[in-house]
C-alpha cells in the first residue's frame, strides 16, 4: 500500500542537465517502501525508466500522469517489501537477487513460494546476513555503473558491440525457435503465445537493422571525435549533420524495441509459467527474461552514458 502522505514533486526543468538523473536517483533512494514522488519535466523522461530498471532492478512502479506535448509528469513509487514476500516474488521484482539466493543454495524456482524467513530457518542461514549481502550486491552494481561512466567513449562503444550486440545476435535464432515451437504446441490453450511470437519477431527485426547502423556509422564517428580531441584537431561536420540526428533515430528505435518487450512481459504476466509448461516453454520464458534484462542494460549504456557524452564531445571538436 502507498502511504497517504502528500507526494512531493521534483521539477527537473530547473536542474542542470548533469544533475538531473543523480538528483532523481537520490530522491528514489530516500523513499521507503510504498512511498512515491512525481517528476515534472518538459520532455518524455523514458530513458530514466531504463536507467532505473538497469541500476535498481524491478523495484519501482512507473506511472505517467501527464504526457506532453509541453509537460510530462511521472509518479515513481518504490515497491513495498511485505513481511511475507516469497523468494520467487523478490527475484521477479529484482532479477539480480537470484545471484545471492543461488550462492546460498536457496531454490527460487520450484521452492520460490517460501518466504525469506522460512528458507533461512530451514537452511540455518542468518536472515540478517542474507539481507546484508543483498544490499551489498546492490551497492556493487552501483559501483559498476560508475565505472562505465569513466570509460573512454570508444572503449564503451566496443564493449557494447562485443557484449550486447554479440549477445543479441546469438540469442535471436534460439528465441525464434523456442517461441515459435511453444506457440505451435501450446497456442491452442495459450493463444497469447501467438502474440508473443509476433512481438518478438518485431523486436528482433528492429535490432537486426538497428545494430549495423551503430556499428558502421555512429560508433565510428564517435571514435573519430575522440581521436580528434586527443590530437587537438578540429573536424568538419558529418554528412548527417549534428550527431544528435542519428542519436535521435537510435533512441526512437530503442523505444520501439523496449515497447515490444514490455508487451511480451504483459502478455506473459511477467514470464509466469502456466501449470502445463513443458521444458521448452520454461527455457523460452527464461531466455526471454534474460533477453529483456540484457536489452535494458544495453539501452541504458547508450542512452544515458554514451550518447550524452558524444553530444558534448562533438561540440568541443567541430569547427
Amino acid at each position: 500500500m502507498e502511504t497517504t502522505q502528500t507526494i512531493e514533486t521534483l521539477d527537473v526543468t530547473v536542474l542542470e542537465p548533469r544533475m538531473k538523473h543523480p538528483t532523481i536517483f537520490q530522491w528514489f533512494d530516500n523513499l521507503k517502501g510504498g512511498e512515491a514522488f512525481i517528476i515534472h519535466n518538459d520532455h518524455d523522461p523514458k530513458p530514466l525508466y531504463y536507467q532505473l530498471l538497469g541500476e535498481r532492478g524491478n523495484v519501482f512502479k512507473w506511472e505517467y500522469l501527464e504526457q506532453g506535448p509541453e509537460v510530462w509528469e511521472v509518479r515513481i513509487s518504490k515497491l513495498t517489501p511485505e513481511e511475507g514476500d516469497t523468494v520467487g516474488k523478490l527475484v521477479a521484482r529484482d532479477y539480480r537477487k537470484a545471484q545471492v539466493f543461488k550462492k546460498y543454495g536457496i531454490d527460487f524456482c520450484c521452492g520460490g513460494k517460501k518466504s525469506v524467513k522460512q528458507v533461512c530457518a530451514e537452511k540455518g542461514i542468518s536472515q540478517d546476513e542474507l539481507e546484508a549481502e543483498l544490499i551489498a550486491m546492490d551497492e556493487a552494481e552501483k559501483a559498476r555503473d560508475a565505472e562505465y561512466d569513466k570509460w573512454e567513449l570508444g572503449f564503451l562503444a566496443d564493449y557494447i558491440v562485443n557484449m550486447h550486440h554479440k549477445y543479441v545476435r546469438e540469442a535471436i535464432p534460439a528465441l525464434y525457435e523456442y517461441t515459435t515451437k511453444i506457440a505451435r504446441v501450446h497456442g491452442s490453450r495459450h493463444p497469447e503465445l501467438l502474440e508473443v511470437v509476433k512481438h518478438f519477431t518485431n523486436v528482433a527485426n528492429e535490432l537486426e537493422s538497428h545494430m549495423p547502423k551503430e556499428e558502421r556509422v555512429l560508433f565510428p564517428y564517435i571514435k573519430q571525435l575522440e581521436e580528434a580531441k586527443k590530437s587537438g584537431v578540429k573536424m568538419e561536420p558529418a554528412g548527417f549533420g549534428s550527431i544528435q540526428n542519428p542519436i535521435n533515430m537510435m533512441e526512437m528505435e530503442h523505444e520501439s524495441a523496449g515497447g515490444e518487450l514490455e508487451k511480451i512481459r504483459e502478455l506473459t504476466n511477467g514470464y509466469t509459467l502456466p501449470a502445463d509448461a513443458c521444458a521448452t516453454y520454461t527455457v523460452a520464458f527464461k531466455k526471454l527474461k534474460e533477453f529483456e534484462d540484457d536489452l535494458f542494460r544495453h539501452i541504458h549504456l547508450e542512452n544515458n552514458i554514451l550518447f550524452p557524452k558524444a553530444v558534448e564531445l562533438e561540440k568541443e571538436v567541430l569547427k
